[in-house]
């Protein structure tokens, strides 16, 4: 069993950055894989970026390659996602996600376990 907790939210304005958290309870975090997904208003949750349990493998959506970076600190239970030129397209909630296993996937489906969403905001 896994828990998430999300930080790090909040508004910017564009070209600005942003560092989300998600915080993992239970000891066997470091063999989960993660996930970022977000969803805007209006619209459904789309896959963001994901990293595997040693965090040596690495995927992100096109909307966000070059921007975002996705790291993960297994001694400390976290897993970042740094978000730098930050655009209003990026405005969505954005929740964590962990599923048991090595296969990182891009997509809901296989993920588990969720946070309940950290809310970013991009003015223009």
């Amino acid at each position: 069993q896994v828990q998430l907790v999300e930080s790090g939210g909040g508004l910017v304005q564009a070209g600005g950055s942003l560092r989300l958290s998600c915080a993992a309870s239970g000891r066997t975090f470091s063999t989960y894989t993660v996930g970022w997904f977000r969803q805007a208003p209006g619209k459904e949750r789309e896959f963001v970026a994901a990293i595997s349990w040693t965090g040596g493998n690495t995927v992100y959506a096109d909307s966000v390659k070059g921007r975002f970076t996705i790291s993960r600190d297994n001694a400390k239970n976290t897993v970042r996602l740094q978000m730098n030129s930050l655009k209003p397209e990026d405005t969505a909630v954005y929740y964590c996600a962990a599923r048991s296993g090595a296969t990182v996937y891009n997509h809901m489906e296989p993920y588990r376990y969720w946070g309940q969403g950290t809310q970013v905001t991009v003015s223009s």
